[in-house]
C-alpha cells in the first residue's frame, strides 16, 4: 500500500463529501447538529482556504480514502484550533493510516501556530475516541468555541 497525503484540492470536494456521509450512515449518526447536515461539508476545499487552517486527504493509488483537517473555530481560545472532519473508508480502519493522517494534521497544526488542538465527537465513534485517547487528547466536561455542532455530546483538548 502506498498512501499520499496531499493538501486537498477543488475536485476532491464530491468525494469527500460523500465518504464523510457514508460514515455517519454507517454509525446511524446522520442527524441534525452534525457535519452530516453542514452545508460546509460539500465544499471543503473552499472552507480551507480560510487562513489557520489545512485539509489533508489520504488517497491510495488514485482513490480518495478518507481526510483530516485543522480549523480556526471561531470562539476556540489563543493558540488553540480544532481537529475537524477526520474520517476513513470503514476498509482502510485498523491498518495505521488514521493515525499517520491525524499525525500529519498535528504537525500541521503545530506549523500554523497553534499549541492545543480541540475535537468534538459522538460515543457511536468509540474507535476513533480511542485513537483520540492514545493520541493524548483528554475529556472536557463541555464544549469550547462555536462549531455550530450542537450534535455532538464528546468534547476533548489536546496539548501540542
Amino acid at each position: 500500500m502506498d498512501i499520499i497525503y496531499r493538501p486537498i484540492e477543488e475536485k476532491d470536494n464530491k468525494i469527500i463529501a460523500e465518504l464523510i456521509r457514508n460514515v455517519f450512515r454507517e454509525f446511524n449518526i446522520h442527524r441534525p447538529g452534525t457535519v452530516y447536515f453542514d452545508p460546509t461539508t460539500d465544499n471543503l476545499y473552499g472552507l480551507f482556504r480560510a487562513p489557520g487552517s489545512e485539509y489533508l486527504i489520504a488517497e491510495d493509488n488514485g482513490n480518495i480514502i478518507g481526510g483530516c483537517g485543522i480549523y480556526p473555530t471561531p470562539g476556540l481560545p489563543e493558540g488553540c484550533g480544532e481537529l475537524v472532519k477526520f474520517y476513513l473508508l470503514a476498509s482502510q480502519r485498523g491498518k495505521g493510516i488514521g493515525w499517520k493522517l491525524m499525525g500529519k494534521s498535528f504537525d500541521s497544526a503545530r506549523r500554523i501556530g497553534y499549541r492545543q488542538l480541540y475535537l468534538e465527537s459522538l460515543p457511536e465513534l468509540s474507535k476513533a475516541i480511542s485513537l483520540y485517547e492514545k493520541a493524548g487528547f483528554r475529556f472536557m466536561p463541555g464544549p469550547l468555541g462555536k462549531s455550530g455542532h450542537f450534535g455532538c455530546n464528546i468534547w476533548m483538548l489536546k496539548d501540542l
